[in-house]
């Protein structure tokens, strides 16, 4: 069983900025005490040489290697654009300098 108080409720509500009223701290101190029994409950399991791991399947990270390959020369890359300046895409300003 947790040792979780209405204090420490209402103080971690006042640290992330909530504002609860008396009924929530009592609902959220009962759901907030089932979290951390089953936590702890968790904590419990045998883990001896069990090793770390990031992902309960293994993971293969399917990628292909990186050849430089011939791509668009600017010309070609601007030859459906509307508007182009400089070798460049021209679109409108939508942030001002302030």
């Amino acid at each position: 069983m947790s040792s979780l108080s209405r204090d420490d409720v209402a103080h971690l509500a006042d640290l992330a900025r909530i504002d609860l009223s008396d009924a929530e701290l009592d609902r959220m101190l009962g759901e907030l005490t089932v979290i951390l029994d089953s936590v702890a409950r968790v904590q419990q399991a045998p883990t001896d040489g069990v090793e770390p791991m990031s992902h309960p399947l293994p993971l293969t990270n399917v990628t292909r290697p990186d050849v430089v390959r011939p791509g668009l020369t600017a010309e070609q890359a601007l030859s459906g654009a509307p508007q182009r300046e400089q070798q460049r895409f021209s679109v409108p300003r939508i942030l001002t300098e302030d």
